[in-house]
């Protein structure tokens, strides 16, 4: 069978990683000009592994297999260095957390670290580049598809027997052309997640870190929108994640170089109905007008006691940050922000200051913006021989979820022999 893989991200290396070595002829469409370019964004920052029937995805995942393929990342560092951990396998912080509201989500971890990223995914070309039914074609960014009988065909050239699209949410053009073409593919396309990066001195989460390295947990706030925290990097760093248009924040951690404070993100789900239908461009409205106001290619940053008085700030006081200067400037998030999604974001930090002291200080600070796009819900019923998988599917949002969902695809295949 000869079949396209269009994007090499974490979907992508569980889809071929099953068929490695079978007969089918695999090529793989990439638009990063080599391994070192291409746009695998989920795995190249950071690392983080989960476990988890509780978090990312909407779909049904043996722990098992998430598990093998948390092991088969780690052996691909060559290193067998990572952190590790579990979140709330202590009762005790567990009924502390859901005793003042929050819903903990618990879940293994496995941190590999930004710093040894790089040497896990050349591993994983070089060994799948050795297999001589895989076939890569870097610089090439996939532009449409279209049917023609029973084969697809990729950019009006070669004809497939099958596609796998994996060509997560940076690929939206692609998987609004195919959706332009079959709308009847989406189920869902409401929500996104937007808020803040919240960093904050190590030693006022140093119990918690020290516990499970990386706390996730929801609240109901008195808003009615859902927060939860994502991305916790003890020790870590506040970095830029450019789209191209927009710029917001994000964070990660390394394996070695430690830095003396924690971040994390704290985000609201915004569930939005109808005749609304276009949450990626809600979610690009508030991020170029935050940049807007901070000056091109900056984020907002603001210390945690202006951000709740609707004031901006001017000067910091304890807490330095991670993010250089020349990326922020000191300004007021609230002339970005629906009011809403800030009262949200505040009732969350003062309720967790219930549990963590100090989490609520004046000076702890508040970068913006940070969103979470998600891709629209896809029906992968519809077609045989068209697949969509990991992120851009709209059914996962993590690293093993993706690879996972890559596998199980490409397993349904060959069960069907």
């Amino acid at each position: 069978m000869k079949t396209a893989v269009i994007g090499f991200g974490a979907a992508a290396i569980g889809f071929i990683e099953r068929l490695k070595g079978t007969e089918h002829e695999i090529h793989v469409f990439e638009q990063g000009k080599d391994i070192y370019s291409s746009s695998i964004s989920g795995i190249r920052a950071d690392g983080k592994l989960f476990v988890s029937k509780e978090m990312g995805g909407n779909i049904d995942i043996d722990v098992n297999l998430q598990k093998k393929l948390a092991d088969y990342y780690i052996e691909k560092s060559g290193s067998n260095e990572y952190e590790t951990g579990k979140s709330f396998k202590t009762q005790e912080y567990y009924e502390t957390f859901y005793k003042e509201g929050f819903m903990p989500v618990k879940s293994d971890f496995y941190h590999l670290g930004t710093d040894q990223l790089k040497k896990v995914l050349y591993n994983i070309f070089e060994e799948f580049k050795s297999h001589k039914n895989i076939h890569f074609h870097f610089n090439h960014k996939v532009e449409n598809i279209h049917f023609e009988g029973n084969k697809i065909i990729i950019d009006r050239n070669d004809s497939y027997d099958f596609v796998l699209t994996a060509v997560g949410r940076s690929g939206h053009k692609l998987i609004k052309n195919i959706i332009e073409k079959h709308p009847d593919l989406v189920l869902n396309n409401k929500n996104l997640d937007l808020g803040i990066r919240y960093e904050v001195p190590d030693h006022i989460v140093a119990d918690l870190n020290k516990e499970m390295y990386e706390f996730k947990i929801k609240y109901k706030s008195r808003t009615g929108y859902m927060v939860r925290t994502f991305c916790n990097n003890p020790s870590g760093y506040v970095v830029r994640e450019n789209y191209g248009d927009f710029v917001t924040v994000n964070g990660h951690a390394k394996l070695k170089e430690k830095s003396t404070n924690t971040n994390f993100a704290i985000l609201t789900t915004v569930e939005l109905t109808q005749p609304f239908n276009d949450p990626t461009g809600f979610g690009s409205y508030i991020a170029k007008l935050s940049n807007l106001l901070a000056g091109e290619d900056r984020v907002i940053l603001q210390t945690y006691a202006k951000f709740k008085n609707s004031k901006r700030s001017k000067h910091l006081y304890r807490v330095l940050p991670t993010l250089s200067s020349e990326h922020y400037i000191l300004g007021d998030i609230n002339l970005a922000f629906p009011r809403r999604i800030i009262e949200s974001i505040i009732d969350f930090i003062e309720n967790l200051e219930k549990v963590i002291p100090g989490i609520a200080a004046d000076d702890n600070l508040v970068y913006a913006p940070e969103i979470k796009f998600y891709s629209n819900v896809l029906d992968n019923k519809k077609f045989n021989n068209l697949k969509f998988g990991g992120d851009c599917s709209g059914l996962t949002r993590s690293i093993i979820y993706a690879t996972a969902h890559g596998w199980m695809i490409a397993d349904e295949i060959e069960s069907k022999k």
